[in-house]
């Protein structure tokens, strides 16, 4: 598997997660699993172990750094997709900031609208650019 592949298997994760709040990330994979939906590796286990600890963290830098949106009236595509981009950006030293930052934007072009995609990018390019 990709690591292209692994930040969509971790996408779905989090996205699932926005439709049932009460369960972990580890359920959401163990029933997506089962059903044969998701095979979750090594590197997606890491970046869903990221949001999931630090999800208040990551939370208040995108709502920081929102533009016309508030957390809760962002589409759950683009929610999903920034959690894990930010979780990358803030909690993963190996990946190059522009990487993850390429990859959010890839995921929300494949699974949201052209309008997510330059949305995202302009947000993580803000939260970018005020870490370094």
């Amino acid at each position: 598997m990709t690591r292209h592949e692994a930040r969509e298997q971790a996408f779905a994760v989090i996205f699932e997660k926005s439709f049932n709040e009460t369960a972990t990330f580890q359920e959401i994979i163990e029933n997506a699993e089962e059903c044969g939906l998701v095979k979750v590796n090594g590197f997606a286990s890491t970046l869903l172990k990221a949001v999931e600890e630090n999800i208040v963290k990551i939370d208040e830098v995108i709502t920081e750094n929102l533009v016309g949106w508030t957390l809760q009236r962002l589409p759950k595509v683009s929610l999903a997709v920034l959690r894990l981009a930010v979780g990358e950006i803030l909690f993963n030293e190996d990946v190059p900031t522009n990487v993850s930052v390429n990859e959010a934007v890839e995921i929300a072009k494949t699974y949201g609208s052209p309008e997510d995609a330059s949305y995202i990018n302009g947000v993580l390019s803000a939260i970018v650019k005020k870490i370094k």
